[in-house]
């Protein structure tokens, strides 16, 4: 069993640290919530103040943070991760942040002779308290062997995508698809009562036929067809349009960097950006089927 630093207890955080724990790892704690850090200790979990003296401790790190400043701040800062962690440290950044972040903190880490793998995570906050995430790995051979067992008390689905910053990679492409489905899904939707078309006949059609897709069958945007998706929570919880937004600005960038077409990614972003504005960036990115309708 491993001594693991976790830092970022939030909604995805927390229960991943806990599943670490049910797996009978020890970790240490730290967050700036006390409410997160009170419900580690009470699932036996211990805390620091600081990522520096949690990493000096550590045999592994692992990090759940905002954004790609967070990230170097808590890694690269003169009281961060890499300057005290002990060499032969694994560092897991589970963050969903920019490719160019992930690839200069994992050459900082690595100059230090430290292990940095990136891994953001797919699977919502229902995924991290089951412990059925998808991890989307990027670094080293060697790191990716050493981290697979831990990962798997966290997730279901691992899987190496190459080289340094390429999880990050592989999650904002993801989600660009899953950005611009869900508004096309909805649009369907939309078009559909429109016409007088029965949402439960567009699904039962749709979901067997070639407009099949994981925002159709598992998320679908109105409430009936998926009991389990937000749509019948009115599109509460699940993964919220700040997030979704976050993740399509970062596969924009990305895409001006690489010098990619990405037309509808583009326009995902712009209409996700306007819903958010509208009032809804806690609401789940599904619920954008309301601003089609005219309703938001």
């Amino acid at each position: 069993m491993s001594r693991i630093a976790f830092i970022g207890l939030g909604n995805m955080g927390l229960p991943m640290a806990q599943n670490l724990l049910k797996a009978g790892h020890q970790v240490e704690g730290v967050d700036v919530n006390p409410a997160a850090l009170a419900k580690l200790t009470a699932a036996g979990g211990s805390i620091d103040e600081t990522a520096k003296g949690a990493a000096s401790r550590a045999d592994v790190v692992i990090t759940m943070l905002p954004s790609g400043k967070e990230v170097r701040e808590v890694y690269l800062g003169s009281s961060g991760i890499v300057e005290n962690a002990n060499a032969g440290t694994l560092l897991i950044d589970c963050s969903t942040i920019d490719v160019e972040t992930a690839r200069a903190v994992a050459a900082q880490a690595e100059s230090r002779g430290l292990l940095m793998l990136d891994a953001p995570v797919s699977g919502g906050v229902g995924g991290a308290t089951a412990a059925t995430l998808t991890f989307m790995v990027g670094g080293s051979a060697q790191a990716f062997a050493r981290a697979q067992s831990i990962l798997e008390k966290m997730g279901k689905t691992i899987v190496h995508a190459g080289g340094a910053g390429n999880g990050q990679a592989a999650k904002i492409c993801n989600n660009m698809i899953l950005g611009v489905s869900m508004i096309a899904v909805s649009e369907a939707f939309v078009l559909a009562e429109k016409l007088g078309l029965d949402h439960q006949k567009l699904f039962d059609i749709s979901s067997k036929s070639s407009g099949q897709c994981w925002s159709l069958t598992t998320y679908c945007p109105v409430p009936g067809p998926v009991p389990t998706a937000p749509s019948n929570r009115d599109y509460a919880g699940g993964f919220a349009t700040a997030l979704m937004l976050k993740d399509l600005k970062l596969a924009q960038s990305a895409a001006q960097n690489a010098g990619a077409t990405t037309p509808l990614g583009a326009e995902a972003a712009q209409l996700y950006s306007l819903f958010a504005a509208k009032g809804h960036a806690s609401t789940d990115f599904s619920g954008i089927i309301k601003m089609l309708r005219g309703e938001a």
